[in-house]
């Protein structure tokens, strides 16, 4: 019975070609980092992949993705700080937008989630986090589940490791108060999501849009297309929410049992 799930955002719960996107993605914000004056706009799409690569392999637990980004980005690149983290806010507030014809929702993944969620389990959006929260927001919301009441969304404000670690994995078992072995992890690349399993969490692997880079060792306790995963996921909640009815009957009963004594 899995107290927690876990699932991963491009390309499992988003139609999403996230290779296409992230080109779509940079020319975006150059062309709107050149229109507001950045004379080395270059450069600075530059730095921020650079900058990226420190984040997803630093694993200081004391200090945010996004701290980590920040620190490394403004040490490397002469810019001013303030300017520029008021470009950002203001590209994800009007740029990111606009990539959102890149994207489309998967048919009946808002109908499992609605499942999962009735089913009382916790939930996670387990998404890579190397975003603010707001780019994922926005692309839960083209998947059509950015209105569930998540328990967590990985974004880098919030998170200390990066995929394909497998603290990310122990990290967010820990802020949910759960085990490990009670968690099941869905996503569609191979090695940055099976891993999770390297820490005890069962997991699924989705292949409509399959990473797999060919030389990736993991092996998912379960695997298949989007239907697969939907008839799947209606077992787990079945059985969640059995639990449920027969917990609240137990305690009713039991509260009966002492009205009468």
């Amino acid at each position: 019975m899995f107290e927690a799930i876990l699932f991963d955002l491009d390309g499992t719960l988003l139609d999403i070609d996230m290779e296409f996107f992230l080109g779509r993605y940079f020319q975006e914000m150059g062309e709107m980092a050149a229109g507001q004056g950045f004379e080395e706009s270059k450069l600075l799409m530059e730095q921020i992949l650079k900058s990226t690569d420190v984040m997803i392999r630093d694993k200081n637990p004391y200090i945010t993705n996004e701290d980590v980004f920040m620190q490394h980005f403004f040490s490397c690149l002469p810019v001013d700080e303030e300017k520029t983290r008021a470009f950002f806010e203001e590209f994800y507030r009007t740029g990111f937008p606009r990539l959102e014809k890149y994207a489309a929702a998967f048919s009946g993944v808002r109908q499992m989630m609605s499942g999962v969620f009735a089913s009382g389990a916790k939930v996670v959006v387990a998404t890579n986090p190397v975003f603010p929260r707001a780019a994922i927001q926005m692309r839960l919301d083209w998947a059509d589940v950015g209105h569930f009441p998540y328990d967590l969304i990985t974004s880098y404000e919030v998170m200390h490791y990066c995929k394909p670690h497998a603290q990310y994995y122990q990290e967010i078992a820990d802020y949910l108060g759960v085990q490990p072995a009670d968690c099941l992890m869905v996503g569609n690349d191979r090695a940055e999501d099976l891993v999770a399993g390297l820490v005890g969490m069962k997991t699924f692997l989705v292949e409509d849009r399959l990473i797999d880079r060919g030389s990736d060792q993991f092996t998912p306790d379960w695997k298949g297309r989007l239907p697969g995963l939907f008839s799947f996921m209606e077992k787990v909640t079945q059985k969640r929410r059995k639990k449920m009815v027969k917990a609240t009957s137990s305690t009713l009963a039991e509260g009966k049992y002492i009205e009468t004594m």
